[in-house]
């Protein structure tokens, strides 16, 4: 559908829609480049403010995935006023207020209407210089590939709307999802990169084909290293997947080589549509070591060296046990 739309033309747009990356930037000067950022859903939790704090962190890490600095934030609510209340609307804004403020910024605004399902989310500013800009587009040869939290949020919350667990017993992924990937940013600010991208909607899988694709290279990744949250691959094993996992599964096989020993059930774990999922950060091998140690010392929930990339089969993933 994007493809009937005009090409941006205006040199000062310095990432825009080619890639499908993270967020837009837009260069005011030679020091310093504004990066914006909007994503919004329906409530992934029954609990407001917990819903409010997830889609805040959501959004923001997208700023981080850009190697940025957030500046501040605008709140984008679809909401039945007259249905659920005003103190459910008060507690998901809150929710998101305090998610912010985690990050040092605040709501300046935003707009609201009334609509039969609540949605909610933001759009985050941020500030980047223009050389140290984290496109999806910069993965070099060599570099090797860290993640920045564990994989499964969307088998484990689909194992609650089946009620096969309760909310209290998939506890860790909910904390999951509501981390900000703040510490991933500051990593890189420390440490230096080559690309970055967080794992959300499209899974690991189809993240993954986004740096191959733009940066036209290959990539190795090792299943045996990938961070899983606990359940999540008997869940998968008993037929709990979201049907969004599976359409990944579906579409990104064309550019995934599997190895023999990969089951299917692995394979769809590599496709998990993930919500406010982690960062995937391609990194050079002599700075792998440094970065991972600032990953832990900011806390990170992950700091798993996943994969390389690879000259062979650019725009492939080879998944290796």
């Amino acid at each position: 559908m994007l493809k009937g739309l005009p090409k941006v033309t205006d040199p000062s747009v310095l990432v825009g829609t080619d890639w499908a990356d993270d967020a837009c930037v837009y260069r005011i000067n030679d020091e310093q480049a504004i990066v914006q950022t909007l994503d919004f859903f329906t409530p992934i939790v029954d609990d407001p403010y917990t819903f409010g704090q997830i889609a805040a962190a959501n959004a923001i890490s997208d700023i981080y995935a850009m190697g940025a600095k957030p500046l501040f934030a605008l709140n984008i609510v679809a909401f039945p006023l007259a249905q659920l209340g005003h103190d459910v609307l008060a507690a998901i804004l809150k929710g998101g207020s305090d998610k912010v403020r985690e990050c040092g910024i605040f709501v300046t605004g935003g707009h609201s209407i009334d609509d039969a399902e609540p949605k909610y989310g933001m759009c985050v500013t941020g500030i980047v210089h223009p050389d140290k800009i984290m496109s999806n587009a910069g993965a070099k040869v060599g570099d090797k590939l860290v993640l920045t939290k564990p994989l499964g949020v969307g088998v484990l919350t689909t194992a609650v709307k089946r009620q096969l667990r309760t909310e209290a017993q998939i506890a860790q992924a909910i904390s999951c999802m509501a981390s900000v990937n703040r510490p991933g940013g500051e990593a890189i600010d420390e440490v230096g990169a080559s690309a970055a991208t967080d794992i959300t909607g499209f899974g690991l899988a189809g993240h993954l084909r986004g740096i191959a694709a733009a940066s036209n290279v290959g990539v190795k990744l090792r299943f045996s290293d990938l961070p899983i949250l606990p359940e999540v691959m008997d869940l998968i094993a008993a037929g709990c997947f979201p049907g969004g996992t599976k359409k990944n599964w579906l579409y990104y096989q064309q550019w995934l080589d599997f190895a023999p020993d990969i089951t299917q059930h692995e394979q769809l774990l590599v496709c998990d549509a993930q919500t406010s999922g982690g960062m995937l950060i391609s990194v050079p091998a002599a700075k792998c070591d440094a970065l991972v140690a600032s990953l832990r010392k900011h806390n990170a929930l992950a700091s798993s060296v996943v994969g390389e990339v690879v000259a062979d089969h650019p725009g492939r993933i080879a998944v290796l046990r």
